[in-house]
């Protein structure tokens, strides 16, 4: 079964605060960012009166932004009970044992950030190294198709080792100006020549 760095629960109630207390007036839409690490949300609005992202994360009193689009959704059974969105959002990541997410309000609206737990970052961002063994790795297949058949096309060398037509290219134009391979002739009836080792 899938799974996914943030809770979908709280990624829901994340988007539904968003849509519920957004300064319309503004003209600025919902912005949601995905990174390698993290998903951050961000939309334009104000806390009430005096108060702090501490009043937010804690139990507080539901003072909705936008009351008429809060009523729509609780109608409609997207939200449970008003006031209760933020408190949802962080016992959804306390359950699901991932990282709670950091609050920023300020004059331009209000940030939620959720950072993905470290295991998963650790599996998403391959080093610099492993990034290079596998380029290296695949340099090694085409070499080995080519010398066995020079006459190869590029098609069949992607569906051979099983990667893009795009990659393959990108592979291709790399050895050559790396000086490891040469075409000769055309396209079409020509064939490959190996220069040298990619070793």
């Amino acid at each position: 079964m899938e799974s996914y760095p943030v809770p979908e629960a709280a990624l829901r109630e994340a988007v539904l605060n968003a849509i519920i207390h957004k300064d319309y007036a503004s003209g600025v839409p919902v912005q949601i960012s995905v990174y390698p690490d993290k998903i951050m949300l961000w939309n334009s609005g104000e806390l009430p009166g005096d108060w702090t992202i501490a009043k937010l994360k804690a139990k507080h009193p539901s003072q909705p932004f936008n009351p008429d689009i809060a009523n729509a959704f609780f109608r409609a059974g997207r939200i449970e009970a008003w006031g209760r969105g933020i408190e949802r959002i962080m016992d959804a990541c306390r359950e699901f044992d991932v990282p709670e997410p950091v609050f920023q309000y300020d004059s331009t609206g209000l940030w939620i950030n959720f950072s993905f737990p470290a295991k998963i970052v650790k599996v998403s961002i391959p080093n610099a190294k492993t990034r290079e063994k596998t380029r290296e790795k695949t340099r090694e297949k085409i070499l080995r198709i080519i010398r066995a058949e020079p006459g190869v096309s590029i098609e069949q060398i992607a569906k051979s080792i099983n990667i893009t037509l795009k990659g393959v290219e990108w592979q291709i134009r790399k050895m050559k100006k790396d000086g490891l391979i040469l075409r000769v002739g055309p396209d079409k009836g020509g064939y490959w020549k190996v220069v040298k080792s990619g070793n």
